[in-house]
C-alpha cells in the first residue's frame, strides 16, 4: 500500500507555454521574473530556494526556459520535468481538473471587460431573489483594490460588491460582520445557480473586515462554489476504489466537494503548511493528500508583487523539510502548480505557462523526464502508482 502527496503552489509557472500567444502571454515567466527582480533589487541575497532546487526546480526551469537559475542547490533527488496545458483557458479549475485527468475541452463563459459587465437580467434576479438594496461594482477589478474604492459605500448601503476578472468567475465581497458571513454564503449559492446559463466556472465569496478603506482586509473565510468536473477525476477514482482523499485549503471547493474524504480548512501560507503536516499525520494507506497553497496566486501574483511572491516562496521552501520529514518510505511526492501568474506582467490576471513537475520519494529515480504534453500525465502517473484504473486522458511517466 502507498500514499501520494500533491503540494500545489497556485500560479507558480516556470516559463510561457507553447500556445501563450493565444493568451497574450508570450514572455511571461513567473519564477524567472521573480528571480530577476531579486537579482536587481536584492543582489546581496538572491532568491534562495535550496530545498525545491534539490527536488529539481532549477533543472525543470532550465528545461522549460532554456537557461539556468541558481536557486541555492543542485538537483540531487527525484525526477523532474515541466508540463504544458491543453485545456482551454488558464484558470484554476481547468488546471486542477487537467492535473486530475480531466482536461477542459469546452469554452467557459466570461463576462466582458466593460462597465456594467453583467447581464441586466442576472443583476435584477440577484437583487430580487437575494433581497438586496442593490449591488456595487459590476466590473472587472482587483479584489483588494475594489474594497478600497467601494468598501465604505458597502458599509453605508448594505449593497454587496459584485465583480469579475478575466477568469470565468463571479465574485461577491461583503463585510463579514455587518453583512454577515452566512448571508454572504447564501447569496453566493444563489448567484451560482443564476450564472449556470452563462457557463461560469465559479462563484467566490470574498468576506472582509475593517472600518474604512485604509484597513479593509479579506479574511480566510473565502468559499468557492464550483462546477463539478464532467468526468471522474483522480480523486473520484481513488475514493471509489476504497481510498481516501485528504484535501487541504481550497481543494475541496475546486472539486465541488466531490471525491473528498476529509477537508482541512486553512488560510494563509503558515496555516496551510501546518494543515498539510496534520493531514500527513492523519492520512492512512492508499490516500491522496492534496494541498493548494493559494497565497502565491491571491496575495502576490494578482497583486503584481514580485517581492512578496519571492519571499513567500522562500518561506515555503524553508518549511518544506518539515513536510518531507512526515513522508512514509513509500510515499510519492509531487510538487507542482496549476497555471502561471507572473507578478511582473501587465494587468492582474493569470499567465499561460508551463508548470513544474517534481516527483520524489517512493524510490523515484533521480533523472530528467520528457516534457509532459498535458497536465493529465500527472494524474495518470499518480493513478498508476496508487493502482487505480487509468484516468480518461494522459500518459504515465516512467519514474522508476
Amino acid at each position: 500500500m502507498s500514499r501520494a502527496v500533491i503540494l500545489l503552489l497556485d500560479s507558480f509557472g516556470i516559463g510561457y507555454a507553447h500556445d501563450a500567444a493565444k493568451y497574450g502571454d508570450v514572455g511571461a515567466d513567473t519564477l524567472g521574473h521573480i528571480y530577476q527582480w531579486f537579482a536587481k533589487n536584492r543582489p546581496e541575497k538572491p532568491l534562495y530556494l535550496p530545498h525545491m532546487a534539490s527536488l529539481g526546480l532549477g533543472a525543470a526551469s532550465k528545461l522549460s526556459r532554456g537557461n539556468v537559475l541558481h536557486l541555492g542547490a543542485e538537483h540531487t533527488r527525484g525526477a523532474y520535468t515541466y508540463a504544458q496545458e491543453v485545456s482551454k483557458g488558464k484558470d484554476t479549475l481547468s488546471g486542477h481538473w487537467e492535473i486530475s485527468g480531466v482536461p477542459v475541452t469546452f469554452d467557459w463563459g466570461y463576462f466582458p471587460d466593460k462597465p456594467n459587465c453583467f447581464p441586466q437580467e442576472l443583476v435584477e434576479d440577484l437583487i430580487k431573489q437575494g433581497n438586496l438594496p442593490g449591488i456595487l461594482g459590476e466590473c472587472h477589478a482587483s479584489g483588494t483594490e475594489i474594497l478600497k474604492v467601494l468598501g465604505e459605500e458597502h458599509l453605508r448601503t448594505g449593497k454587496p460588491i459584485v465583480y469579475t476578472s478575466a477568469d470565468s468567475v463571479l465574485q461577491i465581497a461583503a463585510h463579514e460582520e455587518s453583512f454577515g458571513l452566512e448571508r454572504l454564503y447564501a447569496l453566493c449559492q444563489l448567484a451560482f445557480d443564476l450564472v449556470k446559463p452563462y457557463n461560469i466556472a465559479r462563484v467566490i465569496a470574498r468576506p472582509f473586515v475593517g472600518t474604512c478603506a485604509e484597513d479593509f482586509v479579506r479574511t480566510t473565510n473565502r468559499h468557492d462554489y464550483a462546477v463539478p468536473a464532467p468526468q471522474p477525476t483522480l480523486l473520484d477514482k481513488l475514493v471509489e476504489a476504497g481510498g481516501k482523499v485528504y484535501a487541504v485549503g481550497k481543494i475541496a471547493d475546486i472539486f465541488a466537494h466531490r471525491g473528498i474524504s476529509r477537508h482541512y480548512a486553512a488560510g494563509g501560507l503558515e496555516k496551510l503548511v501546518d494543515a498539510t503536516k496534520q493531514a500527513l499525520q492523519d492520512a492512512p494507506d492508499k490516500s491522496l493528500i492534496f494541498t493548494n497553497f493559494v497565497d502565491f496566486d491571491s496575495s502576490y501574483g494578482h497583486r503584481r508583487d514580485p517581492q512578496g511572491y519571492g519571499e513567500a516562496l522562500e518561506y515555503f521552501d524553508s518549511r518544506l523539510p518539515e513536510m518531507l520529514s512526515l513522508l512514509w518510505e513509500d510515499d510519492l511526492l509531487l510538487l507542482t502548480a496549476d497555471h502561471g501568474n507572473d507578478p511582473t506582467w501587465t494587468g492582474t490576471d493569470h499567465t499561460r505557462e508551463h508548470i513544474p513537475v517534481l516527483f520524489s520519494g517512493a524510490g523515484v529515480q533521480t533523472k530528467e523526464l520528457p516534457p509532459m504534453q498535458t497536465f493529465a500525465d500527472i494524474g495518470q502517473t499518480i493513478a498508476a502508482y496508487l493502482d487505480l484504473a487509468p484516468t480518461t486522458t494522459g500518459t504515465k511517466a516512467d519514474l522508476f
